[in-house]
């Protein structure tokens, strides 16, 4: 029996207050929906990705299960694990828990969502980072929506189809086989407009001259040649936080814009080549204007 969710009027995304989604960005969740499948989003750090995935789930009314993967994860962990060690250990000490091997099955977050009696959202966060071989080992599950329980014999199947979004930050390349099974979507860097709402959101009372000098001297940085990283999303709001707790003000902003580092660069730059470059870059633009 398929699970349930009818392709033909699915549960559709427009946005959230707390979270500026661009028309692209919000199609892509809505085709992900329609067709069923994999919502594969990639972009930048800091660019939104982890926190797309807590907007969608309060947008549709959905629980969120999230499952952050890392470099020792496996497949099957979001599946099921079998603690034999547990067991091991309660069969030398004469515990009665011994006789059923479920007591010893610790339910995964696929098994959590398939066995919902409600649609989900599904985070599978940072895919990347796992073995080259992690997502080709999930194609059958999140085809098939169900997976055997080798130790207890149950086949578990989802009553509800979740949404599934993915992360990635393209530290490796993800396996053509799993490409072609997802519905995927980049998540550009926001431009000024964009920026500007997504500052809006957050600091509502900002002033206008002190927005515009953050802006533009963030948007500096990110066009300076050879940064090894460039500040994000994620880190201009922190930046903002610290400029606002610190009552720092437009001419300021600017005059530290001269000199290519920022005031508080801790909250932009993050390594000392960085800062670095950026100072060499300054002496070398000062020596040009004398």
């Amino acid at each position: 029996m398929k699970p349930s969710q009818s392709p033909s009027n699915p549960s559709r995304f427009g946005g959230t207050e707390r979270y500026v989604a661009t028309d692209d960005l919000k199609l892509a969740v809505n085709a992900a929906l329609t067709l069923q499948r994999p919502l594969l989003i990639k972009g930048e750090p800091g660019t939104g990705k982890t926190m797309l995935a807590e907007e969608v789930a309060g947008a549709l009314g959905y629980p969120l299960l999230q499952w952050h993967v890392k470099s020792t994860t496996k497949a099957h962990q979001g599946l099921y694990e079998y603690d034999a060690v547990s067991r091991l250990r309660d069969s030398q000490l004469g515990d009665e828990r011994v006789r059923d091997i479920a007591n010893y099955i610790r339910k995964g977050v696929l098994w959590q969502a398939f066995e919902a009696d409600m649609p989900t959202v599904v985070l599978i966060d940072e895919i990347d980072k796992a073995d080259i071989e992690f997502p080709n080992d999930l194609l059958r599950e999140l085809d098939q929506m169900e997976f055997h329980v080798y130790e207890t014999g149950q086949t578990i199947r989802a009553k509800h189809r979740p949404l599934v979004i993915i992360t990635s930050n393209n530290e490796k390349e993800l396996p053509d086989a799993f490409l072609r099974r997802c519905f995927f979507h980049y998540i550009q860097f926001p431009d000024r407009d964009t920026l500007r709402e997504i500052v809006k959101v957050h600091y509502p009372e900002i002033k206008t001259d002190i927005l515009r000098a953050a802006m533009d001297h963030f948007f500096m940085l990110r066009d300076a040649p050879g940064l090894k990283k460039k500040p994000s999303t994620s880190e201009f709001l922190d930046w903002l936080a610290l400029l606002l707790a610190e009552d720092i003000d437009a001419a300021r902003i600017d005059a530290h814009a001269a000199t290519s580092v920022p005031v508080m660069a801790g909250a932009l730059l993050k390594n000392e080549q960085d800062i670095s470059l950026l100072e060499r870059l300054s002496g070398l633009a000062r020596q040009t204007r004398r």
